[in-house]
């Protein structure tokens, strides 16, 4: 494996990646408040393209028309998204980059200032620690429903010329939120042990892959762990389950992920304070073992700051994929950068400052 390197070329499926890294999916508050794009938001991804990322994941985009976990992110909920995106992905396509639209159900992890006029489901109606919303318990119309959804997001993503859909089952979303036994409290097939849990999961990916064909990229986000108190959330053992189950099912690529943010702790995916070089690639060990049970592409996410550190991972290894997303919204042509000397180190401080300004915008790029 010593001739693996970064700057390697790869293919999935149908799609050529120029490198090994991602840009993460990273909601940017930039969309209007119907979820369409505008001149800023595809300079936004083509100053990135121009950049040397491989592959763009969009910030998510909702699938329903009735609800959206928060205001101004992207849409994919209905046909007049599409014309408008094939500007974006014509314009990324130019630059030599590739991308790939994320697709969400919020369920009840809901911060929308109309969230109360919202039709939110959950797997259960428990309410969530986080937002105080307790959403309607899914029928299981509603959830063949919310499948059909998934699956009609991909056609338009597709149509519209992205490389690829990401399905967002991570992070407390409302996939994520089957897979967790304290918002999951069901007694049919889509409750009890893993595999039920999970249920909903599967059929996403069976009605998406038959939606898009079979040369077609899908890539999952999925937690490894939600870090929540004894019999309260996924766990590790449980998750390894998920990821074989659903690379026999055909996922192309798994970006391997952890936290609830709806666990009631305060803690999100986005770790702070990253100053050493062991406090970086914070998911490693867990996503190493999802590499090694798996056939799919792997991707590493969470504070991948040094070509060092991940050509070491890449090497020693079955990580095939860097994402990144904060250290790129400072530098959007870090990719590049890190291409002219391996030993830059991004301006990023993990301060989460970000996230305070609309759109997101890091603090060292203010005005």
């Amino acid at each position: 494996m010593s001739n693996i390197s970064l700057w390697d070329k790869s293919k999935v499926k149908s799609i050529e990646l120029k490198n090994r890294f991602i840009r993460s999916a990273l909601w940017m508050k930039m969309a209007d408040e119907d979820g369409h794009i505008n001149s800023n938001l595809i300079e936004h991804y083509i100053s990135l393209a121009k950049g040397g990322v491989a592959l763009i994941i969009t910030g998510y985009a909702f699938i329903s028309d009735e609800e959206r976990p928060n205001p101004r992110m992207l849409g994919i909920s209905n046909d007049s998204f599409i014309e408008e995106y094939k500007e974006l992905t014509e314009a990324v396509h130019c630059e030599g980059s590739k991308i790939a639209l994320q697709m969400v159900l919020g369920g009840s992890q809901n911060h929308h200032p109309d969230s109360q006029n919202m039709r939110i489901l959950g797997p259960s109606a428990v309410k969530n620690r986080v937002t105080g919303i307790t959403p309607v318990e899914a029928t299981k119309d509603d959830i063949h429903e919310v499948i059909d959804k998934f699956a009609l997001a991909a056609e338009r993503a597709k149509k519209s010329g992205f490389d690829a859909v990401q399905i967002h089952a991570a992070h407390g979303y409302f996939l994520s939120q089957f897979l967790t036994p304290y918002y999951n409290r069901r007694t049919d097939e889509y409750g009890g042990d893993i595999n039920n849990r999970a249920r909903i999961i599967y059929e996403v990916i069976g009605a998406v892959r038959e939606k898009v064909g079979e040369d077609y990229p899908i890539m999952i986000k999925l937690n490894f762990d939600d870090f929540m108190d004894k019999n309260e959330g996924l766990v590790m053992d449980d998750a390894l389950y998920v990821f074989e189950k659903v690379d026999k099912l055909g996922v192309d690529i798994i970006e391997v992920s952890a936290v609830n943010e709806s666990s009631g702790k305060g803690i999100g995916p986005a770790r702070t304070g990253i100053k050493t070089l062991a406090e970086q690639s914070y998911f490693r060990e867990q996503t190493e073992k999802v590499a090694q049970i798996v056939d799919a592409k792997v991707v590493l996410m969470g504070g991948n700051r040094s070509v060092e550190v991940m050509e070491n991972i890449l090497e020693t290894s079955e990580i095939n994929y860097f994402s990144i997303a904060r250290p790129l919204l400072c530098e959007t042509d870090l990719i590049n950068k890190w291409k002219d000397n391996k030993f830059y180190s991004p301006k990023c401080i993990s301060c989460n400052k970000c996230w305070e300004t609309e759109p997101n915008s890091c603090i060292f790029n203010r005005r």
